[in-house]
């Protein structure tokens, strides 16, 4: 196989005249296990061409690429964008002009906060027959790592992805106008806007006893799970010092909001005193 190595050198751009391109999948790596992997996925690997996959992808999935797939990273860090949106959608497609088959594999689900739009988009602009291959996401994952549904009857009936940050400039999500009494909020990416979320939902009238439970490093021998209340989410994450990749879930419980927000569940401690307890992966 060739190198993994976050200095690959880019595709050059295809010689005048060449026929007939390649083509893309967009494949979504999930959250870290390599064995969570779909069967098309890990096809669509062994007949790539080039790999251009993320930071967080765990280097076994990339060992079921083919032994002469070049494999080129571009990653993107939380505040540092080596490889910005725009070089990768070039990159991706002047190898597919090429006449290569491309992965683009990405951690999670492709079109799950996965930018996959521009990338579909500079295919599509360039007659380069494109695809997708959902992943298992950071969401579900979490589920099962808790060994419970993200979805209780009669305590929370609907989930809601967000995101816990956006593009510089832009306006900051309203966690709480999404998060009414029966809901299941899923945020990525959140734990260093952490105390922009906690305001902000205890303003709009999530319950602070709400139960919180944030997972990191996802389906890996360094998971860890935390659990607490609303109200020492920023606090939790500071004192464990948990950093990403996690998921943050939230929990509005209808018989929380039917007390008011006055009492945790009698059925689950939700944390004391906001201390957080953690779980080792099993």
């Amino acid at each position: 196989m060739a190198g993994v190595s976050p200095k690959a050198a880019a595709p050059t751009r295809p010689a005048p005249g060449r026929a007939k391109p390649g083509a893309i999948a967009l494949v979504g790596a999930g959250p870290g296990a390599r064995d969570l992997l779909t069967l098309r996925a890990a096809q669509r690997l062994i007949q790539a061409d080039i790999v251009f996959y993320d930071r967080l992808v765990d280097p076994e999935v990339l060992e079921l690429a083919r032994r002469d797939a070049e494999l080129v990273y571009v990653g993107k860090a939380v505040g540092a964008c080596a490889w910005p949106q725009e070089r990768i959608d070039a990159v991706i497609v002047v190898a597919a002009l090429q006449g290569k088959r491309v992965v683009r594999l990405k951690s999670g689900d492709p079109c799950m906060f996965g930018r996959a739009t521009e990338e579909l988009a500079a295919a599509r602009a360039n007659g380069i027959p494109v695809e997708i291959v959902p992943g298992v996401t950071a969401a579900s994952a979490a589920g099962a790592a808790l060994g419970r549904s993200l979805t209780e009857r009669g305590a929370t009936d609907r989930v809601v992805f967000a995101t816990g940050m956006c593009r510089a400039g832009d306006d900051t999500p309203d966690w709480g106008a999404s998060t009414r009494p029966g809901t299941t909020l899923a945020l990525y990416m959140g734990v260093r806007q952490a105390p922009v979320i906690e305001a902000n939902l205890i303003a709009a009238g999530v319950p602070a006893v709400s139960e919180v439970e944030i997972v990191s490093d996802i389906s890996t021998d360094r998971q860890r799970i935390a659990t607490c209340q609303l109200g020492a989410l920023a606090a939790t994450i500071r004192a464990e010092a948990i950093g990403n990749p996690a998921i943050i879930l939230i929990r509005h419980d209808k018989r929380v909001a039917r007390l008011g927000g006055t009492a945790e569940l009698q059925s689950r401690d939700v944390g004391k005193a906001g201390k957080a307890t953690l779980l080792a992966d099993f």
